[in-house]
């Protein structure tokens, strides 16, 4: 861990240990100098997670090197910490990016203004919490829906529907093998949503899903991904996908889908973008 990367744990811990009452957990504020200390003592995170002493003073200082991610959560929820902060706690820990949302509930809602950024887009945008529920979508979206119908679910409209088996065009070979691998790896991380587990037990029972679930678990996201699909206005033609999260809402997504008509790729030889050199 790096000189810069202790500093700021040692500095976040602090800070975040100083906002909890001990009250709340049944501990007392002990006195420090005639004055009363501000927050949880190292001792009592200790005591309150369930470690033998000295745990805590090793991870605060950052003398503790690759804790493990369960500690980290324990520590995270009683320091009450939200997704944002529990991804900065495990990066300066020396871990990476998270295991896992802290919260079950993380990744279910977006901030209201989500709708009007996709309102805002000339290309069909919307935004699916983790499970793939559609919570935002703008209208060059529903255009593409046969009545301007979407789909509740994206994901299973995708893989178990066979409306959206008619409009992903060559749905065998260019959808499901690179959509299923997606929630593969999304109930890696949220073993315990039981909305994915129910998505999970419905492609187990299709017999044209389950054998592409057992071979497929590379792809995890249609980032620049070009497919052909069925557009219910404007005909057959192939789409290009840009995929982004919403930074306060882990496992969600935003996807702004770039439509071209006819038989030809549009985007099949699209230079990458970098920024320039000078």
């Amino acid at each position: 861990m790096s000189t810069i990367s202790k500093a700021a744990l040692r500095k976040f811990l602090k800070e975040r240990r100083d906002l909890i009452d001990p009250a709340t957990h049944g501990h007392s504020r002990p006195s420090k100098q005639g004055l009363r200390a501000a927050g949880l003592t190292q001792q009592q995170i200790d005591e309150l997670t369930g470690r033998s002493a000295g745990t805590y003073r090793r991870l605060e200082s950052g003398r503790y090197p690759n804790p493990h991610a369960d500690y980290l959560r324990d520590v995270a929820t009683l320091l009450a910490l939200n997704e944002q902060e529990w991804t900065s706690l495990c990066r300066y820990a020396g871990i990476g990016d998270p295991p896992g949302p802290l919260n079950p509930t993380s990744g279910k809602q977006v901030p209201g203004v989500w709708q009007e950024a996709v309102d805002g887009m000339t290309h069909p945008a919307y935004v699916t919490d983790a499970s793939w529920e559609l919570i935002a979508h703008n209208a060059p979206f529903a255009a593409l829906f046969p009545g301007g119908q979407v789909p509740r679910n994206t994901m299973r409209w995708m893989v178990l529907e066979p409306a959206g088996r008619t409009m992903l065009t060559d749905w065998h070979t260019a959808w499901a093998p690179l959509v299923l691998p997606q929630l593969r790896a999304a109930l890696a991380a949220r073993p315990d949503d039981p909305i994915l587990r129910g998505l999970e037990e419905e492609v187990l029972a299709d017999p044209d899903c389950a054998p592409i679930w057992t071979g497929a678990v590379g792809h995890i996201h249609p980032d620049g991904d070009e497919r052909p699909l069925l557009h219910a206005v404007e005909g057959p033609g192939w789409v290009t996908m840009c995929a982004a999260q919403p930074m306060a809402a882990p496992g969600a997504r935003l996807i702004v889908l770039i439509f071209h008509a006819g038989e030809q790729r549009a985007h099949a030889r699209t230079p990458v973008l970098r920024a320039s050199a000078t």
